[in-house]
């Protein structure tokens, strides 16, 4: 089920060539290809939009950051509607799948992209940055007005068996006044308390499906994975998000990508 389409929607992960990348192809519109990159990022208010032409696919996050921690840089994802489907909210419902693939290794060195200088971007209270680091680390703080969220921070460093057990399973979450404004808008039609952790004022209410206590900023890190791995490679460096978002996320991406001395690309070690 799509998340905001509310319809079914059926999603084929394809080997690819190496060097390809990370490509969604739209089968229903003529096997439009849409390459999974930052600079082909068109919307980020309810998700991650991707755009090529005339074709898009929306709401890519818990997608790409599943792909990115199974290790996998080279994939065609297929689908014949114009969203993933949003299965448990989580990247782990993909996680799953990938493990019943045969992965794997092909010809050719594999690189990653090293931050060299620190770069940031705000927006209100909202800010979000990459340092230089000899690892992959997150730094997460949100503070939400309601007592089901309240603030939550958390410092985590990346390594795929920790993405699989400590970040992939949080899942989505969103407000019950939001969801009434989206549904009349014809958005978030797929949205249920089996896939969404839903708040109503300063009530979670559907609180058997927490999977961990501080499971609202995991999936604010988890959404950041989603996010930066647009970048093309993986990215070693520390990221920081305060109250960060898509679009934020989306702006930093861009803004690293402006100046080539803030980074550089070499081989994975």
């Amino acid at each position: 089920m799509a998340l905001h389409a509310g319809r079914r929607v059926r999603a084929k992960l394809l080997p690819a060539r190496a060097g390809q990348g990370i490509v969604f192809r739209r089968d229903d519109l003529g096997g439009s290809e849409i390459p999974a990159r930052y600079d082909r990022v068109s919307e980020t208010r309810l998700g991650t939009v991707i755009a090529e032409g005339d074709a898009s696919v929306a709401v890519i996050e818990h997608l790409t950051a599943a792909v990115f921690g199974a290790g996998i840089d080279d994939l065609t994802i297929a689908l014949d509607g114009p969203e993933p489907p949003i299965l448990d909210g989580d990247s782990f419902s993909w996680l799953r799948r990938l493990d019943e693939a045969d992965i794997r290794e092909q010809p050719g060195a594999r690189h990653v992209i090293r931050v060299l200088r620190c770069v940031e971007v705000s927006r209100g209270e909202a800010r979000a940055s990459l340092g230089p680091s000899d690892s992959t680390v997150f730094d997460f703080g949100i503070a939400f007005d309601t007592a089901a969220i309240g603030a939550q921070r958390m410092v985590w460093h990346y390594a795929p068996s920790e993405f699989r057990r400590d970040i992939a399973p949080a899942r989505t979450f969103g407000f019950v006044h939001e969801l009434e404004e989206l549904r009349a808008a014809g958005l978030a039609r797929g949205a249920t308390r089996l896939n969404t952790l839903a708040i109503d004022g300063d009530r979670l209410l559907n609180p058997e499906l927490l999977r961990f206590r501080d499971e609202f900023v995991r999936h604010k890190i988890l959404d950041a994975i989603g996010d930066l791995a647009l970048a093309g490679a993986p990215i070693v460096g520390c990221f920081e998000g305060r109250r960060s978002g898509h679009a934020l996320n989306n702006a930093l991406l861009r803004s690293l990508f402006a100046d080539p001395g803030n980074y550089e690309v070499v081989a994975a070690g």
